[in-house]
C-alpha cells in the first residue's frame, strides 16, 4: 500500500522510510506541513503518517485543513511522549491513531495496517473472499489452505484489490497502489500482474471492466 510520510527529522524519515518499505509499504517521504498538505489532496494514499512538529505547516493544521476538505484518508498521528494535549487535539481534529516517539517500527506497520483494513470495513487481521486468504502482516496468500507463491508486485496488486472487493479499480488506479515516487512504470505492467494472478489463482477471479479497469466480486469465504 502506498502511504505519506510527513516527517521533518531526515534521519527519522529515512529510517521510516526505509522500515516502511522492508514491511511492504510504498512510500513517499515530505519535510514540511505544505507539501504534506498539496500531496494529500493531489494523490489517492492509502494513510498518512504526520508528524506534528513540521515547518512550515504544523501537523495539526495540515491535519484541519485536509479533514475541512472531506478527505477521509486515514491519518495516524507522531507525537512526543510528553505531549498529551497534543495528541488529544490530534483525536479530535480528525487522526485515527497516533503513535508516541521514539517510534517502534512493528508497532507503527500494525497500526498502519489496521487504519487501512478498517478504511475498507475489514474488521479482521486477514482478508478474505472466497477460498482466497490474504496476510497483509506475513505477506501470505492462501487458496484452498494451501500457500500460493506471489511476487511482491502482484502480492500488492491483490491486496488492492481485495481491499476494494467489488469495486473498478482503473489501470492508474492500480499503479498508485502499487508505486511512489520516482518509479518508472511500464505501460502494460498492471496487464502483466493481472494475468500472472490469474494463471496462479485461476482465471475467473479477476474480471476485467472492458474501458474501465479490474475487479474482484465479493465472494462469502467458504
Amino acid at each position: 500500500m502506498r502511504i505519506l510520510l510527513a516527517e521533518d527529522d531526515p534521519l527519522l524519515g529515512d529510517g521510516l522510510r526505509a522500515g516502511l518499505g522492508q514491511l511492504g509499504f510504498h512510500v513517499d517521504w515530505v519535510r514540511d506541513g505544505e507539501a504534506a498538505e498539496r500531496e494529500l489532496r493531489a494523490e489517492p494514499y492509502a494513510a498518512a503518517v504526520l508528524d506534528i512538529g513540521l515547518p512550515r505547516r504544523d501537523g495539526l493544521a495540515v491535519l484541519a485543513a485536509v479533514r475541512q476538505a472531506g478527505l477521509t484518508v486515514p491519518v495516524l498521528v507522531l507525537t512526543a511522549r510528553d505531549a498529551v494535549p497534543d495528541r488529544i487535539r490530534g483525536l479530535d481534529l480528525g487522526a485515527d491513531d497516533y503513535v508516541v516517539k521514539p517510534v517502534d517500527l512493528h508497532e507503527l506497520g500494525a497500526r498502519l495496517r489496521a487504519l487501512i483494513r478498517r478504511a475498507h470495513g475489514q474488521p479482521g487481521e486477514h482478508l478474505r473472499n472466497g477460498t482466497i486468504e490474504l496476510d497483509p502482516a506475513g505477506r501470505r496468500v492462501t487458496q484452498d489452505g494451501e500457500e500460493v507463491s506471489l511476487s511482491p508486485r502482484e502480492f500488492d496488486l491483490l491486496h488492492a484489490l481485495m481491499l476494494h472487493a467489488g469495486r473498478v479499480l482503473s489501470r492508474e488506479q492500480l499503479e498508485q497502489h502499487l508505486y511512489s515516487w520516482g518509479r518508472e512504470v511500464d505501460s502494460n505492467v498492471v496487464e502483466v500482474h493481472i494475468h500472472h494472478l490469474r494463471r496462479k489463482l485461476g482465471t475467473p477471479l479477476i474480471a476485467t471492466i472492458r474501458g474501465v479497469g479490474y475487479l474482484i466480486r465479493r465472494e462469502d469465504a467458504a
